[in-house]
């Protein structure tokens, strides 16, 4: 092959690989140092509460779109990622680059101490109430929902409320023994959030708790656990789970039916933010702001099945779909300070406390 072909073949790969880096459009016009930085850097490091399966299409749309970047994903439970992350940083050890965790109270609680503060060209394009301070960023819109074993469950016993779930089980006591089951709030930071964001929308929390849980609660840390059980049988309704989990495994499974609370429906949104000791600080902004690009969110909606924070992607998977579906008992829990309140010791102590109190647990 002449000198001059082989010249040829390697402008062509030069030009294919700097289109593929190429900023995104209406970002700012400095923005192609990031990409250029990034890809020096050649890795970005997550940390996350997302299942790596759901994670892997929007993985796979990154590392795609930055060739040049490797993906190193860390998939841990609330706890778990809350704990690592703290004891890493307080060493300065190597930690992630970035935290994207679905426990919204402890994922703010570290943005507050760790987050570098990063505006993202893509901010003004998801809800105001999703977004703290430049810092940290709501991703996802996922409503919580009932779930329960359709061949054990007769049509009019569905709960179609927190109250009528309660009214359902110390009704047929016998029937539901041990047999419902949510998140352990003391195992599971997701679960404690959870359960204090029903506390806060419902006047009459501890009463449908303590009715929810007269039968007997069984307690989990992790939402699969969750769905094999009532899948199974061994339980026969979960509450508090994460809809795209269960419409995911809904899907492929006859025997697992979700519905939605009409008093009130919680909406999570996983909070992601950029540590400050991140080592390699341009790859993590392109993953941050791909997450909540149009082209990142419709993955996130139509691969991963998790409802988008946007509502411009294609499909219903997104907010306004969603609101479309469930009107105004949607209620999205905000990413501000109202989330820490919980979280001093204390508060959390006596919290944990008074719910063991009234679910025997």
């Amino acid at each position: 092959m002449s000198k001059k072909s082989n010249l040829f073949i390697v402008s062509m790969l030069t030009l294919s690989v700097g289109s593929a880096l190429a900023a995104p459009e209406n970002y700012p016009a400095d923005y192609q140092k990031i990409i250029d930085a990034a890809n020096k850097e050649g890795k970005v490091v997550i940390y996350s509460t997302t299942d790596t399966a759901a994670a892997a299409p929007i993985i796979k749309g990154f590392e795609t779109l930055y060739p040049n970047i490797t993906v190193e994903y860390n998939d841990m439970n609330s706890t778990e990622l809350y704990n690592r992350y703290i004891s890493e940083q307080a060493s300065s050890s190597g930690s992630g680059d970035v935290v994207w965790s679905s426990a919204m109270d402890t994922g703010l609680k570290l943005a507050t101490d760790y987050a570098l503060t990063y505006k993202s060209p893509e901010a003004g394009k998801i809800p105001t109430w999703a977004v703290w301070k430049d810092t940290a960023y709501g991703t996802t819109y996922e409503p919580l929902v009932f779930i329960y074993n359709k061949r054990l469950i007769k049509e009019d016993e569905i709960p179609k409320s927190h109250a009528a779930l309660g009214e359902l089980v110390k009704s047929q006591s016998d029937k539901f023994k041990n047999k419902v089951t949510t998140y352990d709030i003391e195992k599971s930071a997701l679960g404690f959030m959870l359960s204090v964001e029903d506390m806060k929308n419902d006047p009459k929390y501890w009463d449908h708790l303590k009715d929810i849980s007269s039968a007997g609660m069984v307690v989990q840390s992790s939402t699969g656990t969750m769905l094999e059980r009532v899948s199974s049988g061994e339980n026969l309704i979960g509450y508090n789970i994460l809809e795209p989990y269960a419409k995911t495994r809904a899907l492929k499974d006859p025997s697992l039916g979700i519905a939605y609370p009409s008093d009130y429906t919680l909406v999570l949104s996983r909070v992601t933010f950029i540590s400050k000791q991140a080592k390699n600080v341009n790859a993590a902004k392109l993953w941050l702001d791909y997450l909540l690009s149009q082209k990142g969110q419709d993955i996130v909606a139509n691969q991963a099945n998790i409802t988008s924070i946007r509502d411009d992607i294609s499909g219903d998977n997104d907010v306004a779909g969603t609101t479309k579906l469930l009107g105004s008992s949607l209620k999205p829990i905000p990413v501000n300070e109202t989330l820490l309140e919980y979280l001093e010791q204390n508060k959390r102590l006596d919290y944990l406390k008074k719910w063991r109190s009234v679910t025997g647990k």
